[in-house]
């Protein structure tokens, strides 16, 4: 049984622009070539460089490695930045 969107909807929808701005420097931290625009796009970018068939339209016929392989990077240095992030401001309350 797959996956389906509803497990990645966000609880604060108000957090959509800043998540998006932190996907955004993350990835060209990376090297990505990202439009701040719309940095959901950078996914077809990821896509393309671990040889992962991804459609504008329907991506149903992916694997769940294949997903992985693109939402994996991502996700992953956006979760690290948000640590970094919260170290950095842990260090300035002591």
């Amino acid at each position: 049984m797959g996956r389906r969107n509803r497990n990645r909807r966000i609880l604060v929808p108000e957090a959509r622009e800043g998540l998006d701005r932190l996907k955004a420097k993350v990835m060209a931290k990376q090297g990505y070539t990202v439009d701040p625009d719309h940095p959901e796009q950078v996914k077809y970018e990821v896509a393309k460089e671990v040889g992962v068939p991804l459609d504008k339209d329907y991506n149903g016929n992916l694997t769940a490695k294949e997903a992985g392989k693109i939402g994996g990077p991502i996700g992953g240095n956006m979760v690290s930045e948000m640590v970094k992030m919260a170290k950095a401001q842990l260090g300035k309350k002591q």
